[in-house]
């Protein structure tokens, strides 16, 4: 496959990843709700077969009361009704009061009747809400109901350990999940990072060439009697400066920035100073400060290029004709807020949050890389915050930026 194509797959794949989450999602949901109705199932079969038992417990002594003295009875006292030792069972009167017999309940010996029957009524109310209970029926010679007794039970605990299991299970494979996620995205966190390092510092090195030259033949043109006084000089100077300081914000990308107490209103004015005349003359750019000692905690050369980089993505989205308001103002928290607004073509509520995504771009040429170095310079090595405050189609767009004061 060429190049160009797998690179454009590749990014098309980032641009879809919100899609692909949904879809795995999904499929993760589907895996828990199969897991879970299996295992339901599996617990109403064992659960079923349990009520058998217990059905089956009370025919038996029913039978026994009905047989009286049989040589049978030991048989079926000992397998049946003896012979249940894992399902908690309390036999019960005709009005629900315990008899006093209960098998595979943890009760301690010698426990005083009346401590003993408040225990057993209570194990009876919590076993009516969990199953149903099932009747005994004593009848006598003629084949007439004498009285009537209940056998009330809880299930097993195999069945109520098994009816957790899926909750459980699933909970450790989550957790396991959630961590392997968040190791394998610190990882290509870091390779990212290590990528965007090495291209900037490989951009610098490839600058670094051609602008000791191009500076060599400024000084050249400077010190000829013939071209010294030519008023394009100081802006070649200017022009060289900024490829400089480019080259020094690539080259320093990576490292530690050093940050500084500027003032906020003669940073942002000095970036537009140099903006402004290398921009439609169509644009007006107003600057209104709150106080004009708003100082923050900043990097001078990459502040200017957030900056910067904000004012010509707002030239491009008024098509050069427009005005771009520049709004500084302390804050709360011992922050400085600065909100630069546009009159342009704005940003849709689908789009406002992929602005800062790599790759993102609504130019037909243009890499989507802007707003992704001007998120990283602002959070990640001044401490603050950028966003899209508000934006409106046809109406214009305000970021806004939020630093530590």
């Amino acid at each position: 496959m060429p190049r160009y194509l797998r690179e454009t797959a590749e990014l098309n794949l980032y641009r879809n990843k919100n899609t692909i989450k949904i879809l795995v999602g999904l499929i993760a949901i589907l895996i828990v709700v199969v897991s879970v109705y299996y295992n339901n199932f599996i617990v109403n079969i064992l659960k079923e077969r349990e009520h058998e038992r217990v059905d089956m417990f009370a025919r038996a002594i029913e039978f026994m009361a009905e047989q009286g003295d049989n040589a049978n009875l030991t048989f079926i006292n000992e397998q049946i009704v003896r012979g249940n030792t894992t399902i908690p069972v309390i036999l019960a009167d005709q009005s629900g009061e315990p008899t006093g017999a209960y098998l595979n309940l943890d009760i301690p010996d010698n426990l005083p009747e009346a401590e003993l029957l408040q225990l057993l009524r209570d194990e009876i109310a919590q076993m009516r809400t969990a199953n149903e209970p099932i009747q005994v029926v004593y009848r006598n010679t003629a084949n007439q109901v004498e009285y009537v007794e209940w056998v009330f039970y809880h299930n097993s605990d195999l069945l109520r350990q098994l009816s957790y299991y899926p909750f459980i299970q699933l909970s450790t494979i989550l957790l396991f999940g959630a961590l392997a996620y968040l190791a394998f995205s610190f990882s290509r966190t870091a390779e990212q990072n290590r990528i965007w390092v090495g291209l900037a510092k490989e951009t610098a090195h490839q600058l670094g060439t051609p602008l000791s030259s191009l500076m060599a033949w400024l000084e050249y043109l400077r010190a000829d009697e013939r071209t010294r006084q030519h008023e394009a000089l100081p802006e070649m100077a200017k022009d060289l400066e900024k490829l400089h300081m480019i080259t020094e914000r690539f080259s320093n990308i990576g490292s530690v920035p050093i940050l500084e107490h500027n003032s906020v209103p003669e940073m942002v004015q000095n970036s537009v100073t140099y903006l402004q005349k290398r921009i439609s003359t169509k644009v007006k750019i107003t600057i209104s400060s709150v106080g004009n000692d708003l100082r923050a905690q900043l990097n001078p050369h990459l502040f200017s290029w957030v900056i910067e980089n904000l004012i010509k993505n707002a030239v491009d989205a008024m098509s050069g004709i427009g005005t771009i308001d520049i709004r500084i103002a302390p804050a709360s928290n011992n922050t400085v807020h600065i909100d630069i607004t546009d009159n342009g073509k704005g940003i849709s509520k689908a789009n406002i949050k992929k602005v800062f995504e790599p790759g993102f771009t609504t130019k037909k040429r243009g890499w989507g890389l802007g707003l992704t170095l001007a998120k990283r310079i602002i959070e990640h090595y001044h401490g603050g915050r950028i966003y899209v405050k508000h934006s409106e189609p046809s109406a214009g767009t305000t970021f806004r930026i939020v630093l530590r004061a």
